[in-house]
């Protein structure tokens, strides 16, 4: 199972990765790096994607309760982030944040950015849940 800096070594593998983080969303800090920043800062970067993961983690438009979806509360769905993944697509790249689940209460996020000439939004999608899942927080 990798740790934070091994996670995102792989990400990095990834068909035109540019750059990646692991990001606290609750506090705006990135817990690791890797690569380049969009904005050649990775703290500024950090600060600005857990804006974006915060508002759409906490407005029911994009994550309505159980009871609201259409039925109970199902104890199978774990108490995990009531989102997956974000998908922001610019002129010349993609950002993908995928939030992770972890045994502590916890609000974290990878956030992978792509060239988008040369990146697999696919891909990096499938590749980034199978990090998050397997990710050990130390």
């Amino acid at each position: 199972m990798p740790g934070i800096d091994e996670c995102l070594l792989e990400a990095m593998t990834l068909p035109g990765a540019r750059g990646a983080a692991l990001v606290d969303w609750s506090s705006g800090l990135a817990l690791g790096t890797a690569g380049e920043s969009p904005v050649g800062d990775h703290e500024t970067t950090a600060a600005e994607t857990a804006e974006l993961a915060r508002a759409a983690a906490e407005y029911e438009s994009f994550a309505p309760a159980a009871e609201d979806a259409g039925g109970p509360p199902d104890p199978a769905d774990g108490a995990g982030p009531p989102i997956e993944d974000l998908i922001v697509t610019t002129r010349t790249g993609y950002h993908v944040l995928r939030f992770v689940e972890t045994s502590f209460d916890s609000s974290v996020f990878l956030h992978l950015w792509l060239d988008r000439s040369h990146g697999n939004l696919a891909l990096a999608r499938l590749r980034l849940r199978d990090l998050a899942e397997g990710l050990v927080l130390r």
